[in-house]
């Protein structure tokens, strides 16, 4: 994921900022704990798209 490309984007919830997860190949926000999966390199940045992130999750 280039690094420019992830500066651009925030979440479209909140508008905040987002953290990659290159392992799980995620964007991570950590405000909402949403976790937004990248697919073929393509950010899915729909909320019916995103994993909610459990309590017992570790938000890094």
């Amino acid at each position: 994921m280039d690094a420019k490309f992830l500066e651009i984007l925030v979440c479209p919830l909140c508008k905040g900022p987002l953290v990659y997860d290159k392992v799980a190949q995620e964007l991570i926000c950590k405000p909402d704990r949403l976790a937004f999966p990248i697919t073929d390199g393509i950010p899915m940045m729909l909320e019916s798209e995103a994993r909610e992130l459990p309590p017992e999750e570790d938000v890094k």
